[in-house]
Formats: structure tokens, C-alpha cells, sequence
């Protein structure tokens, strides 16, 4: 059986409605198979949903907690493991690995609207990054 960390660690693990389902849990922090479904894009039915929840409580990908007599999902893994282990992959899939290049392709974009206040904190993190690196000035 799959433990939490290898089901997000494997991004293409998961199916299109899977992913959908990940998505309202990590944004939503739990819900019912009735509230995943009200957000769900063209739903299918309930029965469906209920099956896509099962599938990935054995994946180990979310848990639930009874509530009555329903039950809540709730993801396995927090949504900022998730995002770092997303990004991760992403680097190393799209940019060889290459931190400078996915951020040099973020910064390309025309749409960001990065303000002096957002540049900033942007060099707070950067130069964070480099004391966490153990001083070695890039």
C-alpha cells in the first residue's frame, strides 16, 4: 500500500477527477462527498464521488473522520508539502533541475505585477535561501 508521501511524490499518480477532488481538499482543508461534489467541475453522481474518495483513502492520499453520520475527508499530506514536492518536480522535469531558470520563466511572465513592496520580500527569501545554504554566496 502506498504511504501518504509516495502518492503526492508521484504527481502523475493521480487521475484528472482524483486531482479535482486533491485540489478542493487542500483549498478547503476537509469536506463531505456532497460538499466535494457542489464543487466539483460537470460532477458526477454521488456514487461516483464516493468511489473517487475511496480510491484515494487507499491511495493514503486523504483520511476521514466520522462526523455522525457522515464522513469528512481531509488530505493526508498539508498543502505546503504538496506544493514543494509539486514544485520540485516541476524544476527538475521543465528546467533540468535549475531553480534560477524556473524563477528567470516566472519572471518573464508580463501578468505578474510584482510591486516594490513584492520585489522586496523577494530578496528577504533569496538572501534567506543563502544563509539556510550555508553562506555560500551565489
Amino acid at each position: 500500500m502506498a504511504t501518504p508521501q509516495d502518492s503526492d511524490s508521484a504527481p502523475g499518480s493521480l487521475s484528472r477527477r482524483e486531482r479535482q477532488v486533491m485540489d478542493i481538499l487542500h483549498r478547503r482543508g476537509e469536506a463531505t462527498v456532497a460538499e466535494i461534489m457542489a464543487e466539483l467541475p460537470d460532477p458526477p453522481t454521488y456514487s461516483a464521488v464516493r468511489s473517487i474518495v475511496r480510491i484515494l483513502a487507499e491511495k493514503g492520499t486523504i483520511l476521514f473522520r466520522e462526523d455522525g453520520p457522515r464522513y469528512v475527508y481531509y488530505p493526508a499530506v498539508d498543502g505546503d508539502a504538496v506544493r514543494e514536492n509539486a514544485l520540485n518536480h516541476l524544476v527538475e522535469t521543465y528546467f533540468g533541475g535549475s531553480p534560477e531558470l524556473a524563477v528567470t520563466a516566472l519572471l518573464r511572465r508580463g501578468d505578474l505585477g510584482l510591486d516594490a513592496r513584492d520585489v522586496s520580500r523577494l530578496r528577504d527569501a533569496i538572501a534567506k535561501a543563502r544563509r539556510t545554504e550555508g553562506g555560500n554566496d551565489v
